[in-house]
């Protein structure tokens, strides 16, 4: 699933731009110990605490440079526990036993709110929601919160509004990246015209499909409407919804559009997708992430020569960026817990992470000039520089069964939709009975 593949193509970035147990027992500290002293004392000498989260390889080894820094600024004894790819299978008989880590990193906003209802979770302290406040627009704040309370800061992030292209094939066809969503299927006709299909989608993973989506209606219906939708507050009959998918249909309609037509694309799955466009010269663009980059490079491309990006276009008035990403919580109510996230909330803490490859952060106060490589500091001024209009991945905000089930919900719903984009009201009123029944 992209939750887990994601992440961990996401750690070899910096490849691409260059080729361009038993739990620790937790010694709980007093109360002032809560938080890292002026004038250099280790106040949490001798503290021991456990980390779980489900980076390995690279981005563990990574994120291990960030807890050391955290612990020699401390004294405390941080240890890595690895949950591998299902978060919930490892945490789960922890949490039954009695025995959870300190601090847990969430791949999805949704587990907060899971994990809150079994009363698993502890509220961050002040000096936490502090850092929070400092550093992080209000809707990051909502997003590690349940039922009013803040549980988690959200501290590392993936950024899922780009469309990827070989350079050649725009060269061949003489078009230029679009900046708006009229003048992205006007180029793709021009593509289309020169004996290249234009998009190689990757349908036979549901998940790339809603994040197609989530960009056309984030763009066109606007952030409070996102908001709305993310949560069903409006049903997804509602008409902003079928403007984002005869938006959708535009493209996905045209078979000389659509590598392979719709029946190829539905066998194509991503990372295959990559291939197709960069490996295989089959279609000219693909639609998604940043860890795009890494399977470009697999593929035999350099980015920023063969592998090129631009800004998913405007599709409305919002210029769209969708983020995933990964929430820390405290799993223990000890103040050492607390003051590693207060840590990993912080400018200091998100800097450090920053000049480490693999790495992008929704701390606004963390500034691009920190990442160590010219295509991760334009990703990361594009998430600055959107501000308040930055939203998460919509479907990992919803209920799994809904938004993150391969074969089942939305995944299901938009895969038929690219079998018969005509369809606009029958995938919507299928849309929203799957959404009833994840929503009960």
């Amino acid at each position: 699933m992209r939750k887990g593949s994601a992440a961990a193509i996401l750690a070899g970035l910096a490849v691409a731009v260059s080729a361009c147990g038993n739990a620790p027992t937790t010694t709980q500290p007093t109360a002032s110990e809560s938080a890292p002293a002026a004038g250099g004392e280790k106040t949490l000498q001798g503290v021991k605490l456990e980390v779980a989260a489900k980076w390995t390889g690279s981005e563990q080894k990574n994120f291990e440079q960030v807890l050391k820094a955290f612990s020699d600024k401390t004294g405390a004894q941080v240890t890595y526990a690895s949950t591998g790819e299902d978060t919930g299978a490892y945490l789960g008989p922890r949490i039954q036993g009695n025995n959870p880590p300190d601090v847990a990193i969430l791949p999805q906003p949704g587990l907060v709110q899971q994990y809150a209802d079994q009363k698993a979770l502890k509220p961050l302290a002040d000096t936490v929601t502090k850092e929070i406040d400092t550093n992080y627009t209000p809707y990051w704040k909502e997003l590690g919160s349940a039922d009013g309370q803040v549980y988690g800061v959200l501290i590392k992030a993936a950024h899922k509004s780009l469309v990827w292209y070989r350079a050649q094939a725009f060269d061949d066809a003489g078009v230029q990246p679009a900046t708006t969503w009229d003048e992205l299927v006007k180029a793709a006709q021009t593509i289309a015209d020169s004996g290249t299909p234009p998009f190689s989608l990757c349908g036979a993973s549901g998940w790339t499909l809603t994040d197609l989506f989530e960009n056309v209606y984030l763009s066109s219906a606007g952030p409070e409407n996102y908001d709305k939708l993310s949560k069903h507050e409006i049903p997804w009959t509602d008409p902003s919804v079928a403007t984002a998918l005869e938006k959708i249909g535009q493209i996905v309609g045209k078979k000389e559009f659509v590598a392979g037509g719709s029946s190829g694309a539905l066998q194509t799955d991503f990372p295959t997708c990559v291939s197709e466009v960069y490996s295989n010269n089959k279609a000219a663009m693909v639609i998604e992430a940043d860890f795009v980059a890494v399977e470009a490079v697999q593929s035999g491309a350099k980015v920023g020569e063969q592998a090129k990006y631009f800004p998913f276009p405007k599709a409305g008035d919002t210029a769209p960026v969708v983020l995933g990403g990964d929430v820390a919580v405290a799993m223990k109510d000890s103040p050492g817990a607390m003051a590693l996230l207060q840590f990993l909330a912080s400018k200091e803490g998100g800097e450090i992470w920053a000049k480490l490859p693999g790495y992008l952060s929704p701390n606004k106060n963390v500034s691009p000039d920190n990442y160590p490589d010219e295509l991760t500091k334009q990703l990361g001024q594009t998430i600055v520089s959107a501000g308040d209009a930055v939203r998460y991945d919509m479907s990992d905000l919803a209920p799994s069964a809904f938004g993150g089930t391969d074969g089942k919900g939305e995944w299901k719903v938009l895969q038929d939709f690219l079998r018969n984009p005509s369809d606009v009201k029958g995938a919507q009123e299928a849309l929203e009975a799957e959404a009833k029944k994840a929503w009960k």
